[in-house]
């Protein structure tokens, strides 16, 4: 019977041995790859992370812990390179490219648009994210078209994609900009907006708190969900494509919005570069 236990003891301990020493040649690997060697080096991944809806990043109010999509894209980005996830937060997604100007983050969760890209470049999307409005309860607007109307009034946040693709489409209802989605979220409920323009999923998490509210069934915009580099860092930018190609592939992406419970998302079309 001891004979049996101490072998037993054995091969837990070489099976635990052989574990550890194949995680070493894996990370021993990926540390090869001269295309990141600078953040194998340093020893982190900072991540630049905007806290505002589960597609990108929320905090529990109780523990701290992060959790949404892109934080769960962010995590497994730092496991591949096997080192250190560190999370750099921002207020909203647009307060992340406040960053750049010093050097704040290594990658950073981002939508796609033209404007920003004589800032940063892009991987392919992973995220596809429907853009639409929150009313209130009896209000006369039933789709996007019925609030470019004079005096509609749309709250949404300053330089986030919404507002850049509003302020170029409409013809007669005023922007009110605001600095997040849950200010917006203010200004409707008390009456200073008449519609509140963000993403489908953090519109559906507001209008649980407003009762009779409604997010429109139709969208103003698709934006795409991407991890971006600062501008001209193009061998870490070709790492980072093929890892959200293959979190694509893998179900990692849709692993990661099953795990966020989010609603109006989905993974983004394999290889699709055309959103820039």
């Amino acid at each position: 019977m001891k004979r049996t236990a101490l072998l037993f003891a054995l091969f837990l301990a070489l099976g635990t041995a052989l574990a550890v020493v194949g995680q070493q040649v894996a990370n021993a690997q990926r540390s090869t790859d001269s295309r990141v060697a600078d953040l194998v080096q340093a020893g982190k991944l900072r991540a630049g992370l905007g806290i505002v809806a589960p597609h990108w990043a929320v905090k529990d109010q109780k523990t701290g812990e992060l959790r949404g999509v892109a934080v769960d894209l962010a995590r497994a980005l730092a496991s591949r390179l096997g080192i250190e996830l560190v999370t750099v937060e921002y207020p909203s997604p647009p307060g992340v490219l406040e960053g750049l100007k010093v050097g704040a983050w290594d990658v950073g969760f981002l939508a796609i648009d033209p404007s920003r890209v004589a800032m940063v470049d892009f991987s392919p999307p992973y995220l596809q994210i429907d853009a639409t409005y929150l009313v209130k309860e009896g209000s006369a607007i039933r789709n996007v078209a019925d609030a470019d109307q004079p005096a509609m009034r749309i709250a949404v946040t300053r330089k986030s994609v919404e507002e850049i693709v509003l302020s170029r489409s409409l013809k007669r209802a005023e922007l009110r900009g605001v600095d997040t989605i849950a200010a917006g979220f203010e200004l409707l409920r008390a009456g200073n907006a008449d519609v509140l323009a963000a993403p489908r999923p953090a519109l559906l998490q507001f209008s649980s708190r407003l009762p009779g509210s409604r997010v429109l069934e139709d969208r103003f915009h698709v934006a795409f969900g991407s991890i971006a580099v600062p501008k001209g860092q193009t061998e870490r930018l070709a790492y980072i494509t093929e890892f959200v190609e293959e979190a694509k592939v893998s179900g990692v992406v849709q692993r990661a919005i099953e795990r966020a419970g989010v609603r109006g998302v989905q993974v983004a079309p394999r290889g699709n570069r055309n959103t820039q």
